[in-house]
């Protein structure tokens, strides 16, 4: 009885033991409007809708492994807080494990979108952290994140990089995404390079696509109340026998008042060129005027108007899945 009670015991304190070198956190956001949208059906209707905005839950964490080397993971999922509904990939947002020291990191699983993404678009749109109805529709999500191996640099003197390799496994093309951060003081820049399956070309006009290259240049810079963004983003898809190639840019700015925050943001795709021709009425606009009011630095209050613009416009609605050319909403989003 006794000798059980020791080796009890002593397992408790190796639990104790095990549990203070990890770490696991539980975190998530819910974001939710209401909204009067202006769809693009073929009747133009507008409709008022409770609306999720990239709403997820996730969790994280860190084992130390001694000598500067940690065991890392993440697993996140999406759902919608208006009916209770799970995505449909379950974990599907991101899902990955790896190895952090003093070679960066390098993680395998799904990364969720590519880090070209987060070096240029999704670092400028700062009103709604690129969700929702108000998201950029004019950005190209091309390549494939899954089934992904991905290593980050170190910072060095404010540079970091990452290397993100997707292999197609049953799909057309694998993957290759470069991406580059610069950080001093108030000026940030990104770069990005992905070369991988294209997602959109069937949905802008053509046909037999296999392949998609994206590159884009990021900037954005802090002076005082006031921050400032811009990319570009060059856009080729192969298709049989022929190519479609398209430019983006947005602008976006921010004006900080107490808790208060006023945005807005302007982006255009310019007409798309198929075999060198121009396609007349291929091009959009999309124009976004927002306040924030923070009521804590995790809970928020939030207004917006969004707009797509322009003979394409439909088309770039569609893309992403929502349909909506036009929304204004009244929302609140909280993080824990």
């Amino acid at each position: 009885m006794n000798r059980s009670i020791i080796v009890a015991a002593i397992a408790a304190l190796g639990s104790t033991a095990a549990l203070a070198q990890s770490s696991i956190t539980i975190y998530g956001r819910l974001n939710m409007s209401v909204e009067n949208q202006e769809l693009t059906n073929a009747t133009e209707d507008k409709i008022w809708a409770a609306q999720n905005s990239s709403s997820r839950i996730g969790f994280k964490g860190a084992e130390d492994l001694g000598g500067g080397l940690k065991a890392i993971f993440l697993i996140e999922h999406g759902f919608s807080p208006d009916t209770g509904k799970a995505n449909a990939t379950f974990w599907g947002r991101e899902s990955w494990v790896g190895l952090e020291g003093g070679f960066g990191r390098v993680r395998l699983g799904n990364m969720g979108p590519t880090a070209g993404y987060f070096a240029t678009a999704d670092y400028i749109s700062m009103h709604n952290h690129d969700t929702g109805t108000s998201a950029d529709q004019l950005y190209l999500y091309q390549g494939n994140v899954t089934n992904t191996i991905a290593w980050q640099t170190p910072n060095w003197a404010g540079f970091s990089g990452e290397l993100q390799y997707g292999f197609k496994e049953t799909g057309t093309k694998n993957t290759l995404v470069l991406a580059g951060n610069y950080d001093a003081g108030p000026l940030h820049l990104g770069a990005e390079y992905i070369d991988g399956a294209d997602n959109y070309g069937g949905a802008l006009g053509l046909t037999g696509n296999t392949e998609a290259k994206q590159w884009g240049l990021r900037a954005l810079y802090e002076f005082g109340a006031f921050t400032a963004g811009a990319y570009y983003v060059s856009d080729k898809i192969e298709g049989a026998g022929t190519d479609l190639k398209r430019d983006s840019y947005r602008l976006s700015g921010m004006y900080t008042m107490g808790s208060s925050e006023f945005h807005l943001n302007w982006g255009t795709a310019s007409e798309i060129k198929v075999g060198g021709t121009a396609v007349a009425g291929s091009d959009a606009d999309q124009f976004t005027l927002g306040y924030n009011y923070n009521m804590s630095k995790r809970t928020k209050l939030y207004a917006f108007y969004t707009k797509l613009s322009g003979d394409g416009a439909n088309a770039y609605a569609d893309i992403n899945g929502f349909g909506v050319k036009s929304a204004f909403a009244l929302g609140v989003r909280h993080n824990f």
